[in-house]
């Protein structure tokens, strides 16, 4: 197939339930797309507006000041020390990377593309572009052989299913049973919340403790989008096995796919910099706790979300008639059936949205309860 044979995108079918949400008297508040809302740091643009003398072209393989911080932020706050700057490689945000990565690796028909049952749908569009089977699984044991590519997301988005070190390790090692790829998504993973992830910081499948001391057919794919506010940047990287990692490089020169210069050198100056991070986890925290128990008063269960910038709730219903009766609170959600078919009685709720939103949301909610 090609890109001209992929479905519709599939948020045009909210638009009836965000004009739905829009009417309420209060006025919309929109937790279905996860795009920041908050500043971006000043430190971080400072840094943008100091570099904008770009006459030349961007290094694809980043700059070595970019290159070096993307090491030192994975021996700082991952736990991955040993890292070369030929193990990193920056890209146009994350879902670019997510979506091309079947394509630069050379799969195609007769391969499988492995990906969560609740999943970020561009897994599967990157598998599909290239004529490959897209499996979903959470299982190792169920991965089956022929795949060439699995995707894991810890945290996940939309469910914020966290990955152990014992479950990665797990992973890993099936992974290489299978000869395959094993990328794990991790751009939520400073947004931990509940359970060991109160106090422990999310692993990566770099951690030492899970590669077993190699790190051979291991990606790991992070973006600054969340923890930073720098989506409209689209500042991301990927890391992990150096043949992979120089192959895709050799890939994306061909290709013409470079960060501009100045994203590179705002890039370093976010990942240098821990303050602006627990700040911005801070804002999420207190959205979080302030969201999450309205929507369970209003008759929602919580799945997972553990970690990450989502509530992955149900009421025990198709979830379009959720998205219905949020709707006519003025909350507009995303579809369950939107992160793969099966969970079509949930909608996923972003903290992505001011706090004034979010107390309105709340205090709607909790007039609602059943």
């Amino acid at each position: 197939m090609s890109v001209r044979d992929l479905a519709d995108y599939p948020w045009d079918t909210v638009t009836p339930y965000r004009e739905r949400a829009a009417a309420h008297a209060g006025g919309l508040v929109d937790l279905s797309i996860g795009s920041p809302v908050d500043p971006t740091p000043e430190i971080v643009r400072r840094a943008l507006a100091e570099s904008t003398d770009a006459h030349a072209y961007p290094q694809t393989v980043g700059t070595p000041a970019l290159r070096e911080a993307i090491v030192d932020w994975y021996a700082r706050r991952r736990g991955v020390a040993g890292l070369s700057v030929d193990e990193v490689l920056p890209t146009i945000g994350s879902k670019e990377l997510v979506a091309l990565l079947p394509t630069l690796l050379g799969l195609g028909e007769g391969d499988v593309v492995v990906h969560p049952r609740a999943a970020y749908p561009t897994y599967e569009v990157g598998a599909r572009v290239v004529n490959a089977t897209p499996v979903a699984s959470d299982d190792p044991s169920e991965w089956p052989e022929g795949a060439r590519l699995i995707w894991i997301n810890t945290p996940g988005n939309p469910d914020g299913r966290t990955w152990t070190v014992d479950e990665l390790a797990v992973a890993v090692s099936r992974a290489r049973e299978l000869g395959a790829v094993l990328a794990s998504d991790e751009c939520y993973a400073e947004l931990g919340w509940d359970g060991p992830w109160a106090e422990e910081p999310v692993p990566s499948v770099l951690d030492p403790r899970v590669t077993g001391g190699s790190r051979d057919g291991l990606l790991s794919v992070y973006s600054l989008s969340k923890q930073s506010n720098l989506a409209g940047y689209r500042a991301a990287f990927v890391a992990g096995c150096p043949r992979i990692v120089g192959d895709l490089l050799a890939a994306r020169k061909h290709l013409g796919l470079m960060p501009p210069a100045p994203v590179q050198h705002a890039m370093a100056v976010a990942l240098g910099d821990d303050a602006h991070v627990e700040a911005q986890k801070a804002l999420y925290r207190a959205r979080r706790d302030r969201l999450r128990p309205a929507v369970e008063a209003a008759g929602f269960r919580i799945d997972r979300s553990e970690a990450g910038l989502y509530l992955w709730a149900t009421e025990g219903r198709d979830a379009w008639e959720s998205m219905g009766r949020l709707a006519d609170l003025g909350i507009l959600a995303g579809p369950g059936v939107f992160y793969g078919p099966c969970f079509p009685q949930h909608v996923r709720l972003s903290l992505t949205a001011s706090d004034e939103r979010i107390a309105a949301a709340a205090e709607r909610l909790n007039g609602q309860g059943s």
